[in-house]
């Protein structure tokens, strides 16, 4: 019998793209859907919540200006979406959601249904009371949340501070495969195109001692470590399919040490992305990332 997909709502995002990603709208949309996972990006305040945007910049995403972590909860209640329909005569305003009236979202449909929490404060903290601060606000939720990060130093005080609570490690910083005809933030690691063909900084890959299938198989070896108790490994979906072309998969490989595989990000609406998916079906992914999540399931046999 096969395993039924997991599909995690990217950003709240259901196929017909009707309200702004990370909108509570958005994520009230998916759970009225029956979403298995609902994922939305956060950042820290200046004190008491997490705001709902991806970028730390409130002047990319929002109405608002600055720094993220410079505005308080009362400042970021006057905040709004920035979204395309901000350029029609009559535009509908959507509220930058805080992380507490998402929680509150969750705990109003009791369902099974799980938030991800993509934590983007990647530079460590003066202190750990913003991570405490995000403890207090998800633990309403138990066993229905999980944060993933590239930051696997924040995930590991996660960890300490509160060992109950769900963590997945997104290895993109770390390891990654590019494809040659789009263009990638410089500013983000890994910086080097390994021997292999893989984007890794590490010293293993600056010069070619291994079949590739071997450095692959230590690769995900120590980075399914390097956050203790994490449940899954959160990976690009060409990554692990330029994996199972040198003879590694990640998805075998994890399971064996008790850990998911989540491929990300797979869309119905792109037809390079669909065959990736039933590759990735094929080889043991039971967890994708999607903007078209309903669409991927149906697609899927659900």
């Amino acid at each position: 019998m096969s395993i039924r997909p997991v599909i995690v709502h990217h950003k709240g995002n259901l196929d017909n793209l009707k309200y702004p990603p990370n909108s509570l709208e958005a994520v009230r949309a998916s759970l009225e859907a029956g979403a298995d996972c609902v994922e939305v990006d956060i950042l820290a305040l200046a004190a008491g919540d997490y705001l709902v945007v991806h970028d730390e910049l409130l002047e990319t995403e929002t109405t608002g200006s600055g720094p993220v972590m410079a505005c308080t909860p009362e400042q970021a209640r006057t905040l709004y979406i920035r979204w395309h329909d901000e350029e029609e005569d009559n535009p509908e305003r959507y509220p930058v959601p805080l992380l507490s009236e998402v929680v509150a979202l969750l705990e109003a449909y009791p369902g099974k249904t799980r938030l991800q929490l993509d934590f983007k404060n990647f530079i460590p903290f003066a202190s750990d009371e913003p991570l405490r601060r995000l403890v207090e606000l998800v633990r309403p939720l138990g066993e229905r949340v999980i944060v993933t990060s590239c930051a696997d130093w924040q995930l590991r005080r996660l960890r300490r501070l509160a060992p109950w609570l769900d963590l997945g490690f997104d290895i993109l910083f770390y390891l990654d495969w590019r494809d040659p005809n789009r263009e990638y933030d410089s500013r983000l690691p890994p910086f080097r195109e390994s021997s292999y063909g893989y984007f890794d900084d590490h010293l293993l890959a600056v010069g070619q001692s291994w079949p590739v299938r071997d450095y692959l198989a230590d690769r995900c070896e120590v980075l399914a470590r390097q956050v203790p108790g994490a449940s899954a490994l959160y990976i690009n979906h060409a990554l692990l399919i330029q994996s199972l072309d040198d003879g590694f998969n990640w998805a075998e490989a994890l399971a064996s040490m008790g850990m998911q595989t989540v491929a990300w990000t797979l869309d119905a609406d792109n037809s390079r992305h669909m065959a990736h998916t039933f590759r990735l079906y094929e080889n043991g992914v039971r967890q994708f990332t999607s903007n078209t999540p309903l669409a991927l399931a149906g697609l899927l046999g659900r």
